[in-house]
C-alpha cells in the first residue's frame, strides 16, 4: 500500500508519498504554491498512492524532519529510508554523496563528479540531481555550479528556490559571506 500526505512549511506545501521499502517521491512546492497541484504531481509519480492510507510514525516524523529543514534547523535527514527501486545506480551513488553534504555547506558538481571516478562526469551528476524524486530528502539544493552559481534546479521556482533553500539554512559557499543581506 502506497500512501500520499501533502503538508504546510516554512516555504510552502510540500508532499511525500511513501510504501513499505521508505519513501517513494517527496516533492517541494509547486509554482502556485496549490496543495492539489502538488497532489496531482504525486499521483503522476506514484499512481498507487492515496490519501486515505493513515501515515505511520516514520511518515510523520519524515514530515517533521522536512518542515524542521525548511525552517532553519540544521537537519540532514538521512534517517529517512528511501525505495531506490527503479532509481538508476549511478544516481543512486549521487544521491548517497548529496546526502552526505551537512546543512549549510555546498558542494560542487565537480567534487560529486570527482568522488564518482572523475570530473568528467560533473553533467552526468547535474543530470542525475535534476531527476531527484527526494528532494530535500536528497539535498540537491546543496550542489552548485564550479563558478558558484546555482546552476539549474528542477523544483517549481527553479535556481531562486534553490538559493532560497540555502539561505534558509545558513550556507556560506567558499567561506563567503551569506547568499542574501541578513537585515
Amino acid at each position: 500500500m502506497t500512501g500520499l500526505v501533502v503538508f504546510d512549511t516554512a516555504i510552502g506545501h510540500c508532499g511525500l508519498a511513501w510504501g513499505d521499502a521508505g519513501l517513494r517521491s517527496v516533492l517541494l512546492p509547486e509554482a502556485d504554491g496549490s496543495a492539489s497541484g502538488l497532489r496531482t504531481h504525486l499521483l503522476r509519480r506514484c499512481p498507487d498512492a492515496s490519501d486515505a492510507v493513515a501515515p505511520p510514525d516514520w511518515v510523520m516524523q519524515a514530515v517533521q524532519g522536512i518542515r524542521a529543514l525548511l525552517a532553519g534547523e540544521s537537519r540532514d535527514l538521512c534517517e529517512l529510508q528511501l525505495d531506490e527501486r527503479g532509481v538508476p545506480d549511478f544516481h543512486r551513488r549521487v544521491y548517497a554523496l548529496a546526502r552526505q553534504i551537512p546543512p549549510g555547506q555546498t558542494r560542487t558538481y565537480g567534487e560529486l563528479a570527482e568522488a564518482l571516478g572523475g570530473k568528467g562526469r560533473a553533467r552526468a551528476v547535474g543530470q542525475a540531481l535534476g531527476h531527484n524524486p527526494f528532494a530535500p530528502v536528497v539535498p540537491c539544493h546543496r550542489v552548485l555550479g564550479a563558478d558558484g552559481r546555482p546552476g539549474g534546479f528542477s523544483a517549481p521556482g527553479g535556481a531562486l528556490l534553490k538559493l532560497r533553500m540555502l539561505a534558509i539554512e545558513g550556507a556560506r559557499p567558499w567561506g563567503s559571506g551569506p547568499l542574501f543581506d541578513e537585515r
